[in-house]
């Protein structure tokens, strides 16, 4: 369809001014129109910013209002290369996104030169998208991941477009390119769709873009074999306009074929392909250089305009090109500037998806005493963890049906990660046609989205989140950290949203890690990574809420994730191991440890101790109490008081860990004047770090996963790691024999005796293959 004159004389105008509020604001601090020759004294002291990309955005946000307008249809906008914030942030000062929550960034003279000043400016704004504008769910700081967001965000969002701005130089990363298969699990019968625009404009810091190396030919071919039909855009409102209204109606024909009953079968989804030049409409030469379709307008042309008064010429000559005075007469902002720009909730800037606080359901709960394991005394049943917390997902999807509001994110492990129990009521989304997709538990509109790549599935999981609906992901534990630098960019988005009383709270990002480092018998070495939680322990503090669980066994497992999905704007990691193993509290003793975190278990406890043994995760916390059993038996002279550590952040102390346990709490846990042994899930450090601030920590003697692993059993990867019973045991009686006589009477022998067993099993394992009879046979009594 094209433009009529109007509307291209509209586009003109309208991009003209946004590329003069975006240059304007990397550059000045006073003089914001250009009413007199430009001073060093007009130039900000610090000047950062990217220009390169700011008039292929403006140009983008350009047409879509055009889009919008026309067709009164909600889009929400994804900018991956996020560091032109210079150019949403023009755009939505001019729509009028900005001014209900800054009230100084008014349509005049003031407004204006509001808006140029604050930006990279001591309490304005940074040089990224960030939370701070009411549009943004994604900051494009790190690149890789607005288009898996993208389509995270219309998941059961029938109404809605995600406009994803994807950088030629973003293009080039993994995420994107997995992401760009998203839409084979997009359903356009229940869900919105993504209008991808590769903005390739040839050049990243200082090289090439591989797609600006790229012709037009191959670029189609590639886009094809996605399973996009592609439209190729030059700079030309002409070619814009006509190419935007294409991709909507497209849109509403794969939309209305399948909402109308019909089979839904590879539906090719549009992909606009917009080549500009870099910093377009930009200084063209700079010191004999090419600056304006070349690399080096990547940030700040002319950056020493301050000092070199050529350079400040040109600077000069390049603002006024935009003509400020006839966009801007008076400094106000003329009617008709705003004739094709949306009004309220249409606004990009004002889409209501982007405060996802706002459009937040709460979940629907089961009552998890009905999927509680009985047990009548500590030990003697077995359970396990994700079967349990499987069982219990399943109510939450059937309670929760009528809502759509809730989703599963996994790598293809969940049935390996026994949580499949969701499947007896749900599907695994796949929207292409598929062989054997009922024997697979396949289907276009289930719940659970499975794909094997962890980048695609945390950026679907973000956008789901970030737009007010709730989720899970499960993952093999080992491979939780190929999303840590994803997690951490949430965690700063959050802490942001924080600081604005109008970003009201989202659901939590809630994790399983499961197949832990303990049970890798069957995978070995490459599958032993507990790494996740140090990384996230490193973000740990006042501003960020990060819970890291460690359940003993299925029931506190149980009250974790029941807690988990009540809550909101945390990271919740669950480590749990989906194997049996034995179960030792009720539901009703869970709940009541969850509540601090951690709890000495008096039935497996002396009164006075000699010594603490205190043990966090389940395979750690069950070869503690093999070893209290042992001892038992072996030296009950000696007094050992078990604690129990369910929460690793309580360990902590206020303000780094706000949910930190007291220290009269933490004392009468760990006695000040009692050595405590400390078995941990995963790589020591991270327990020392967290303990670092308690007084008299040089009492906690710590241990864990040391990276001493192989395919081997259970028990092995215990003794490997200088963790079994064994080596508990012995370290248990030295700290012990300090206090009690009785026990230093016994301890040389007690100690040679232990060694001798660890010399026996790496001897019987190495002939058999497996374990000595009696390791796994104890009794708890």
């Amino acid at each position: 369809m094209v433009l009529s004159k109007q509307e291209l004389d509209w586009a003109q105008k309208y991009w003209t001014a946004a590329n003069y509020l975006a240059a304007a604001s990397i550059y000045l601090k006073d003089n914001f129109l250009v009413e007199e020759p430009l001073k060093p004294s007009h130039i900000k002291d610090s000047l950062l910013g990217h220009w390169g990309t700011c008039p292929g955005i403006n140009f983008i946000y350009t047409h879509l209002n055009i889009m919008i307008v026309k067709h009164e249809q909600p889009v929400l906008l994804l900018t991956g290369p996020g560091h032109g914030f210079a150019a949403i942030l023009a755009n939505n000062f001019l729509e009028g996104s900005l001014q209900p929550y800054y009230s100084q960034l008014t349509h005049d003279k003031a407004g204006m030169g509001n808006l140029i000043k604050m930006f990279c400016w001591p309490e304005g704004f940074p040089s990224h998208l960030n939370p701070g504008v009411p549009g943004c769910i994604h900051e494009g700081g790190e690149l890789g991941y607005s288009l898996g967001t993208a389509f995270g965000a219309v998941l059961d969002n029938p109404d809605l477009i995600a406009a994803c701005i994807v950088g030629d130089g973003e293009a080039e990363t993994g995420p994107t390119a997995t992401a760009w298969h998203s839409t084979k699990w997009l359903n356009p019968k229940i869900d919105g769709a993504v209008l991808p625009i590769v903005h390739i404009n040839g050049f990243k810091i200082s090289n090439p873009t591989v797609y600006g190396t790229m012709s037009d030919a191959e670029l189609k071919s590639l886009f094809i074999g996605y399973g996009y039909e592609p439209l190729f855009v030059g700079p030309d409102h002409k070619e814009m306009g006509e190419a935007i209204e294409n991709a909507y109606q497209r849109i509403k024909r794969i939309q209305n074929t399948a909402r109308s009953g019909k089979p839904i079968a590879r539906p090719k989804w549009p992909v606009i392909l917009l080549r500009t030049p870099k910093g377009w409409t930009g200084v063209k030469m700079h010191e004999g250089h090419k600056v304006e379709g070349s690399f080096r307008s990547h940030q700040v042309p002319a950056k020493d305009c301050q000092t070199n008064h050529e350079s400040l010429k040109e600077v000069e000559k390049w603002l006024k090109s935009y003509k400020p005075h006839d966009i801007f007469p008076g400094g106000k902002i003329p009617a008709d500037l705003l004739d094709y720009v949306p009004m309220g909730d249409l606004r990009i800037g004002s889409n209501p998806n982007a405060l996802g606080g706002n459009m937040r359901i709460p979940l629907t709960l089961p009552d998890p005493h009905r999927l509680e394991i009985k047990l009548d005394r500590p030990g003697s049943v077995h359970g396990a963890s994700t079967p349990t917390i499987g069982q219990y997902l399943k109510h939450v999807l059937i309670l929760n049906a009528d809502k759509h509001n809730f989703r599963i994110f996994s790598p293809d492990e969940l049935a390996s990660n026994k949580l499949d129990a969701v499947l007896d009521i749900t599907d695994k989304v796949y929207v292409w046609p598929t062989e054997d997709a009922k024997d697979a538990k396949i289907g276009q509109t289930g719940r659970v989205m499975e794909m094997l790549s962890e980048h695609t599935l945390q950026s679907w999981f973000q956008g789901y989140n970030l737009t007010g609906r709730h989720g899970i992901f499960p993952s093999y534990e080992a491979f939780l950290p190929i999303v840590d630098s994803m997690v951490s960019q949430y965690i700063k988005f959050i802490e942001l949203s924080e600081q604005r009383k109008w970003r009201t709270p989202v659901p939590s990002l809630n994790y399983i890690l499961t197949s832990v480092c303990w049970r890798q018998d069957h995978n070995g070495f490459s599958h032993q990574n507990p790494g996740f939680v140090s990384t996230l322990l490193n973000k740990a503090r006042e501003e960020h809420n990060i819970r890291l669980y460690f359940p003993a066994d299925a029931n506190m497992a149980l009250a974790m994730m029941d807690h988990s999905l009540r809550s909101t704007n945390r990271v919740n990691v669950i480590v749990a191991d989906k194997q049996l193993i034995r179960q030792w509290r009720t539901y009703e003793q869970a709940v009541e440890q969850c509540l601090t975190g951690a709890a000495v278990w008096d039935f497996a406890s002396a009164q006075n101790p000699d010594v603490v043994l205190a043990a966090c995760g389940d395979y750690a916390t069950q070869e503690a109490l093999a070893t209290i059993m042992m001892l038992r038996h072996q030296v009950p002279e000696l007094r050992v008081q078990f604690v129990n550590v369910s929460e690793l952040n309580s360990l902590g102390v206020n303000p780094f860990y706000p949910n930190a346990m007291d220290e009269a709490t933490f004392n009468m846990l760990f006695p000040l004047d009692r050595k405590v042994v400390f078995t941990f899930h995963g790589y020591p450090g991270a327990v020392k770090q967290i303990l670092f601030d308690r007084p008299r920590n040089d009492r906690f003697h710590v241990y864990g996963y040391i990276e001493k692993g192989t395919t081997t059993t259970p028990f092995d990867m215990f003794i490997r790691n200088n963790v079994s019973r064994y080596h508990l045991a012995m370290r248990l009686i030295r700290h012990g024999a300090r206090v009690n006589p009785q026990v230093a009477a016994k301890a040389e022998l007690l100690v040679a005796t232990y060694e001798s067993k660890i010399l026996e099993h790496k001897a019987y394992i190495l002939r058999h293959g497996s374990d000595p009879e009696g390791v796994h046979g104890w009794k708890w009594h």
